[in-house]
Protein backbone atom coordinates (compact mmCIF):
# COMPACT_ATOMS: atom_id res chain seq x y z
CA UNK A 1 0.00 0.00 0.00
CA UNK A 2 1.28 3.49 -0.92
CA UNK A 3 1.92 6.14 1.67
CA UNK A 4 0.03 9.40 1.51
CA UNK A 5 1.34 11.61 -1.36
CA UNK A 6 3.28 8.74 -2.98
CA UNK A 7 2.73 8.16 -6.71
CA UNK A 8 2.29 4.79 -8.34
CA UNK A 9 5.27 3.62 -10.39
CA UNK A 10 3.71 4.74 -13.68
CA UNK A 11 6.58 6.89 -14.80
CA UNK A 12 7.05 10.63 -14.66
CA UNK A 13 4.14 13.06 -14.68
CA UNK A 14 3.55 15.37 -17.66
CA UNK A 15 5.06 18.22 -15.67
CA UNK A 16 8.17 16.16 -14.86
CA UNK A 17 8.52 15.23 -18.54
CA UNK A 18 8.25 18.89 -19.56
CA UNK A 19 10.93 19.85 -17.03
CA UNK A 20 13.18 17.02 -18.22
CA UNK A 21 12.76 18.09 -21.86
CA UNK A 22 13.61 21.72 -21.02
CA UNK A 23 16.68 20.45 -19.16
CA UNK A 24 17.65 18.31 -22.17
CA UNK A 25 17.40 21.34 -24.46
CA UNK A 26 19.54 23.45 -22.13
CA UNK A 27 22.16 20.70 -21.75
CA UNK A 28 22.40 20.34 -25.53
CA UNK A 29 22.89 24.10 -25.72
CA UNK A 30 25.80 23.83 -23.30
CA UNK A 31 27.36 20.98 -25.29
CA UNK A 32 27.21 23.03 -28.47
CA UNK A 33 28.72 25.97 -26.60
CA UNK A 34 31.55 23.75 -25.32
CA UNK A 35 32.21 22.67 -28.90
CA UNK A 36 32.58 26.27 -30.08
CA UNK A 37 29.11 27.04 -31.40
CA UNK A 38 26.57 29.43 -29.89
CA UNK A 39 24.45 27.91 -27.15
CA UNK A 40 21.29 28.81 -29.08
CA UNK A 41 22.30 26.49 -31.95
CA UNK A 42 22.33 23.58 -29.53
CA UNK A 43 18.96 24.52 -28.10
CA UNK A 44 17.42 24.71 -31.59
CA UNK A 45 19.07 21.45 -32.62
CA UNK A 46 17.79 19.72 -29.48
CA UNK A 47 14.27 20.93 -30.15
CA UNK A 48 14.38 19.68 -33.75
CA UNK A 49 15.81 16.39 -32.53
CA UNK A 50 12.73 15.68 -30.41
CA UNK A 51 9.97 17.75 -32.03
CA UNK A 52 6.68 16.36 -33.25
CA UNK A 53 6.14 16.97 -36.09
CA UNK A 54 9.80 16.89 -37.12
CA UNK A 55 9.38 19.96 -39.35
CA UNK A 56 9.04 23.18 -37.36
CA UNK A 57 8.63 26.82 -38.29
CA UNK A 58 10.83 29.49 -36.75
CA UNK A 59 7.89 30.80 -34.70
CA UNK A 60 7.25 27.30 -33.31
CA UNK A 61 10.91 26.86 -32.42
CA UNK A 62 11.13 30.30 -30.79
CA UNK A 63 8.04 29.61 -28.68
CA UNK A 64 9.18 26.11 -27.69
CA UNK A 65 12.66 27.12 -26.54
CA UNK A 66 11.65 30.56 -25.29
CA UNK A 67 13.90 32.48 -27.65
CA UNK A 68 13.47 35.48 -29.92
CA UNK A 69 12.41 34.94 -33.52
CA UNK A 70 15.49 36.92 -34.68
CA UNK A 71 17.84 34.66 -32.72
CA UNK A 72 16.19 31.54 -34.13
CA UNK A 73 16.48 32.96 -37.65
CA UNK A 74 20.19 33.69 -37.26
CA UNK A 75 21.02 30.38 -35.59
CA UNK A 76 19.03 28.23 -38.05
CA UNK A 77 21.16 29.73 -40.84
CA UNK A 78 24.28 28.66 -38.94
CA UNK A 79 22.88 25.15 -38.39
CA UNK A 80 22.08 24.90 -42.12
CA UNK A 81 25.67 25.93 -42.94
CA UNK A 82 27.05 23.29 -40.58
CA UNK A 83 24.93 20.63 -42.28
CA UNK A 84 22.89 19.68 -39.23
CA UNK A 85 19.48 20.94 -40.32
CA UNK A 86 17.73 21.78 -43.55
CA UNK A 87 15.10 24.30 -44.61
CA UNK A 88 11.95 23.36 -46.48
CA UNK A 89 10.16 26.00 -48.49
CA UNK A 90 6.40 25.60 -48.66
CA UNK A 91 4.98 26.82 -51.98
CA UNK A 92 2.46 29.60 -51.39
CA UNK A 93 3.32 30.02 -47.71
CA UNK A 94 5.49 32.62 -46.06
CA UNK A 95 6.90 30.41 -43.34
CA UNK A 96 9.75 28.02 -44.03
CA UNK A 97 10.07 24.82 -42.03
CA UNK A 98 13.25 23.44 -40.49
CA UNK A 99 14.13 19.88 -39.67
CA UNK A 100 17.17 17.80 -38.88
CA UNK A 101 19.01 16.51 -41.91
CA UNK A 102 18.49 12.75 -42.13
CA UNK A 103 22.25 12.16 -42.14
CA UNK A 104 23.18 14.90 -39.64
CA UNK A 105 25.13 12.65 -37.28
CA UNK A 106 27.01 10.85 -40.06
CA UNK A 107 27.86 14.22 -41.63
CA UNK A 108 29.15 15.48 -38.29
CA UNK A 109 31.42 12.47 -37.80
CA UNK A 110 32.75 12.68 -41.36
CA UNK A 111 33.43 16.38 -40.82
CA UNK A 112 35.52 15.47 -37.79
CA UNK A 113 37.41 12.93 -39.90
CA UNK A 114 38.26 15.70 -42.40
CA UNK A 115 39.51 17.82 -39.50
CA UNK A 116 41.60 14.89 -38.23
CA UNK A 117 43.08 14.55 -41.72
CA UNK A 118 44.11 18.20 -41.70
CA UNK A 119 45.73 17.85 -38.26
CA UNK A 120 47.61 14.74 -39.42
CA UNK A 121 48.82 16.50 -42.57
CA UNK A 122 50.05 19.53 -40.62
CA UNK A 123 51.77 17.22 -38.15
CA UNK A 124 53.50 15.36 -40.97
CA UNK A 125 54.67 18.66 -42.49
CA UNK A 126 56.03 19.63 -39.07
CA UNK A 127 57.92 16.33 -38.89
CA UNK A 128 59.41 17.00 -42.32
CA UNK A 129 60.41 20.49 -41.25
CA UNK A 130 62.17 19.01 -38.20
CA UNK A 131 63.92 16.25 -40.17
CA UNK A 132 67.14 15.32 -38.43
CA UNK A 133 66.14 16.84 -35.07
CA UNK A 134 66.73 14.82 -31.89
CA UNK A 135 64.04 12.14 -31.29
CA UNK A 136 62.91 13.73 -28.01
CA UNK A 137 62.12 16.95 -29.90
CA UNK A 138 60.03 15.04 -32.44
CA UNK A 139 58.13 12.79 -30.02
CA UNK A 140 55.14 15.01 -29.23
CA UNK A 141 54.65 15.90 -32.87
CA UNK A 142 55.03 12.25 -33.94
CA UNK A 143 52.47 11.19 -31.33
CA UNK A 144 50.04 13.81 -32.64
CA UNK A 145 50.47 12.75 -36.26
CA UNK A 146 50.21 9.05 -35.37
CA UNK A 147 47.08 9.55 -33.24
CA UNK A 148 45.31 11.56 -35.92
CA UNK A 149 46.30 9.03 -38.60
CA UNK A 150 44.88 6.24 -36.44
CA UNK A 151 41.61 8.10 -35.78
CA UNK A 152 41.34 9.12 -39.44
CA UNK A 153 41.56 5.44 -40.39
CA UNK A 154 39.35 4.01 -37.66
CA UNK A 155 36.46 6.48 -37.31
CA UNK A 156 34.98 5.71 -40.75
CA UNK A 157 35.20 1.99 -39.95
CA UNK A 158 33.42 2.54 -36.62
CA UNK A 159 30.78 4.66 -38.33
CA UNK A 160 30.10 1.93 -40.87
CA UNK A 161 29.86 -0.68 -38.10
CA UNK A 162 27.40 1.56 -36.27
CA UNK A 163 25.26 2.00 -39.40
CA UNK A 164 25.23 -1.76 -40.01
CA UNK A 165 24.22 -2.37 -36.40
CA UNK A 166 21.40 0.20 -36.68
CA UNK A 167 20.15 -1.42 -39.88
CA UNK A 168 20.19 -4.79 -38.12
CA UNK A 169 18.21 -3.44 -35.15
CA UNK A 170 15.59 -1.91 -37.43
CA UNK A 171 15.18 -5.24 -39.19
CA UNK A 172 14.47 -6.95 -35.86
CA UNK A 173 11.79 -4.54 -34.63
Amino acid sequence: MRKKGERAAKGPTEEEKAIALRQFIEEMGLLFEYSGLPRMTGRIFAHLLISDPPQQGAEDIARAIQASRASVSTMTRLLIQTGLIERHVQPGKRQDLFQMKPDAFRTTVLGKVRLLTMFRQVGERGLLALHGAPPERLERLREMADLYAFLERELPVLLERFLQERRGKRGRT
